[in-house]
């Protein structure tokens, strides 16, 4: 039994990717973590999971083993705003309990969800392990400056997801971990700050969800801790 999780399912992106990645039907069973668990129609599964306690993953991690071989993880959580969150315009903004929060959703979150999944891959075979990141983690990119929360938070995920890469190679050669830039994509998260929502460029969910799903089919052990867009190019480090 080949198994694809997708993390953050009840998104606007990872609830796309959930539908798509078993629409595609290479696996045998998708499991969808969210924090709600939302219901999905068969054959996906659907379960509960909080990326900010880790005991919460690890319960994920073990139930999610259960269903078969884990070839593909996909984490598509995120935050960018909220009730006391606003991406920062300037230095004078800045907040410590905000910055917290940000990273610990964008940064912390993932690689806790690396600790407990990533084991769980194929030895071996290939299995791919992606985070949705975002074009405004380059640090080479950068060129507006602001965002200090957002842009820190996906620049040291980002690192982090490198550092992993070259881990795997040893632990578990063949797996390809990346992370995915998903282009402005009309959700929650990006709608306060997204162009006219007619603009050339605004994906629906569905649309990034089937270039994602394309770039995952696509991606090489050499791909292995670099970050790709929704086109197949790779974003800047």
């Amino acid at each position: 039994m080949t198994v694809a999780v997708i993390i953050g399912a009840a998104g606007g992106i990872g609830r796309a990717l959930t539908m798509a990645i078993a629409a595609e039907g290479s696996f045998d069973t998708v499991v969808a973590l969210s924090r709600s668990a939302i219901p999905f129609p068969r054959p996906i599964r659907s379960a509960a999971i909080d990326i900010t306690n880790e005991a919460s993953i690890a319960a994920a991690a073990k139930a999610a083993s259960l269903e078969g071989v884990i070839s593909l993880i996909v984490v598509a959580t995120g935050i960018l705003h909220g009730p006391n969150i606003q991406p920062e315009k300037a230095l004078r903004a800045l907040d410590p309990s905000t910055m917290a929060t940000v990273f610990a959703v964008n940064t912390i979150g993932p690689a806790l969800v690396a600790k407990h999944f990533v084991p769980l891959l194929a030895r071996s075979e290939r299995s791919v392990f992606a985070v949705l990141s975002a074009r405004v983690g380059s640090i080479e990119d950068n060129r507006l400056g602001g965002w200090y929360s957002y842009r820190a938070s996906k620049a040291a995920l980002n690192q982090i997801l490198r550092t992993l890469a070259i881990e795997t190679r040893r632990t578990h050669p063949g797996a390809i971990v990346v992370g995915l830039h998903p282009g402005t994509v009309r959700t929650g998260l990006s709608h306060p700050f997204r162009p006219d929502e007619t603009t050339p460029g605004v994906f629906a969910p569905e649309e990034s969800a089937a270039y994602l799903v394309e770039v995952l089919k696509t991606l090489k052990l050499s791909d292995s801790g670099k970050v790709f867009a929704w086109d197949g190019t790779c974003v800047p480090a």
